[in-house]
């Protein structure tokens, strides 16, 4: 024990690292850590010195196999192999790398995420053979420490030296091999990390969103046309609410200054989403911080792969890297971060309102005008966290949310059901809400509603006992019923962006005649009663 507490506790980059590693492997960040070498006291004297919930849980985890033959028997799906019921992990990249392949072909990656793959794949075999060659130095150092305790007793210590040479080369060699397993985990999981997730068999294929599936249209009694509709930003500026000159002044270009009636309404509209959110819909409000670490951005996927669409700060926060959040999305999910919960527990609802922060480097020069594409805007997110089994019905249930927002509102939309090229590095499978605008004579996505499956979540460190609902049936009907310890699923949506929201009010309730905006009804309780926004 003495030599246990010798060694230096872990830090909390540490443990993020260790938690993303288990991820990649498909391994409980327990049993990860516990093969590095950890004793289960120095393992729990850790977990409480830096109040990380990392479960050490005795229970077997389930079958690594599983993963496999679920992928070996999969089907052709929109022109992929389908990957449903398949987690992505390092095992399934190496040992079925045509499924993930067939759904990153299917997303359009570029040669470089093809090339991951079977980097991923040489590299596994390598671990293998330095895992080999590791227990095999650890097995003779065994043996023959073995001979030297028999020789000791039996008086020969004049045998014992040679042996013991024989011990340190064993041990060199399985330090040697322990040293470049590692640097080949460090570099598997590296890659792994910008690999995107699985699709769901329901994912149509296509390039862009010029592919995406109509699954549905509201209010087509709601919309107007006519060219006496103006853009929001016209709108804005006859109402003497919106200042570009002086967010100009202030921050530079794609910021926004509103004023007076205007940024009333504004508050409005993002307090009323949060009461119906958690008065009706049963989710629970939480007031997050707006900025967050690395690890947690890699644990939701921003990173490391989109680096350069975040504000990243020149502080230090827990010794890491430190970011403003490009949504609450982040902070949200990673609240229960390397958990283990119950599927009793399940499913948590979360529901902030935030200002979110995207540099968007890739996107100059599109949505350039009003209140389209800022830098800062405020937003409801809605997080879901689920059972496997729940998840597709809890992604409904999420997308319903935003939807009766909009109905609420009485504003024309459209649900799309985006195709393989045009989803999300994270999802699995994603719902757009898409908001009729009369002064654009167009629709535009105002929610976007994910299900990311147990990508997320995995990166994380997150996971729940309750039942596997792709278990294989086993002898006697048990497979199916039996507990074991399984990623959650994550849900996630905008319930709705503030500022969309605020430009498709001021374009739909805009009165052509006289130049004012009414107030939609359900909002006049959150503005004072007024009934309309008037020129000055």
């Amino acid at each position: 024990m003495r030599a246990l507490q010798q060694v230096p506790l872990l830090s909390a980059v540490a443990v993020a690292a260790a938690l993303r590693t288990a991820g990649a492997w498909g391994m409980r960040p327990s049993g990860m850590l516990a093969a590095r070498g950890l004793g289960a006291n120095l393992l729990a004297r850790q977990q409480w010195r830096i109040g990380r919930a990392i479960a050490t849980s005795a229970s077997r985890r389930r079958d690594p196999r599983a993963n496999l033959l679920r992928a070996s028997a999969a089907t052709e799906v929109h022109g992929r192999l389908s990957a449903d019921g398949v987690s992505l992990d390092a095992q399934v990249v190496a040992k079925q790398p045509d499924i993930v392949l067939s759904n990153l072909r299917a997303r359009r990656a570029g040669d470089e995420a093809i090339e991951t793959v079977s980097s991923i794949g040489g590299l596994m075999e390598q671990r293998t053979g330095l895992i080999r060659k590791r227990d095999a130095a650890l097995n003779t150092r065994k043996t023959l420490s073995a001979q030297i305790g028999k020789l000791m007793k039996e008086g020969k210590e004049g045998d014992v030296a040679a042996i013991k040479e024989q011990v340190a080369m064993a041990n060199a060699e399985a330090g040697a091999a322990d040293a470049e397993l590692a640097e080949v985990d460090e570099r598997v999981n590296d890659m792994f990390m910008r690999l995107p997730n699985l699709l769901d068999a329901r994912v149509v294929d296509g390039s862009d969103e010029k592919d995406n599936e109509l699954v549905l249209e509201w209010g087509q009694e709601y919309i107007k046309e006519g060219d006496e509709y103006l853009w929001h930003d016209d709108i804005a500026t006859r109402l003497g609410g919106w200042d570009p000159e002086g967010a100009s002044r202030v921050a530079g270009a794609r910021f926004s200054v509103l004023k007076g009636q205007l940024a009333r309404l504004e508050r409005a509209l993002g307090q009323w989403f949060l009461d119906v959110h958690t008065q009706e819909h049963g989710y629970q409000e939480v007031n997050v911080p707006l900025l967050v670490t690395r690890s947690v951005l890699e644990g939701t996927g921003q990173l490391p792969k989109f680096e350069d669409d975040l504000f990243q700060t020149n502080h230090k926060v827990g010794g890491e890297d430190s970011f403003l959040i490009p949504t609450a999305e982040v902070p949200l999910t990673n609240l229960v971060r390397g958990q283990m919960l119950d599927e009793s527990d399940l499913p948590l609802a979360f529901a902030a309102l935030t200002p979110c922060f995207r540099a968007e480097a890739g996107s100059y020069g599109r949505d350039t005008r009003g209140l389209l594409r800022q830098h800062q805007f405020l937003k409801v997110e809605l997080v879901r966290v689920t059972s496997a089994a729940s998840s597709a019905d809890e992604h409904e249930a999420l997308t319903g949310h935003a939807e009766k927002i909009l109905q609420l509102l009485k504003l024309p939309y459209r649900k799309m059901r985006l195709c393989s090229g045009d989803i999300g590095f994270s999802a699995r499978m994603c719902y757009d809400l898409e908001v009729w605008l009369p002064g654009q004579k167009a629709f535009r996505e105002i929610s976007s509603c994910s299900n990311c499956g147990d990508f997320q979540a995995r990166r994380m460190g997150l996971r729940y006992k309750g039942k596997d609902p792709y278990a294989e049936e086993g002898k006697g009907g048990k497979g199916k019923g039996k507990q074991t310890t399984l990623a959650c699923h994550t849900i996630n949506g905008s319930g709705v962006a503030v500022g969309r929201a605020l430009v498709a009010v001021l374009e739909n309730y805009f009165n052509p005649k006289d130049g004012t905006v009414t107030v939609p009804e359900v909002l006049r309780p959150y503005m004072g009663g007024l009934l309309k926004l008037t020129p000055p």
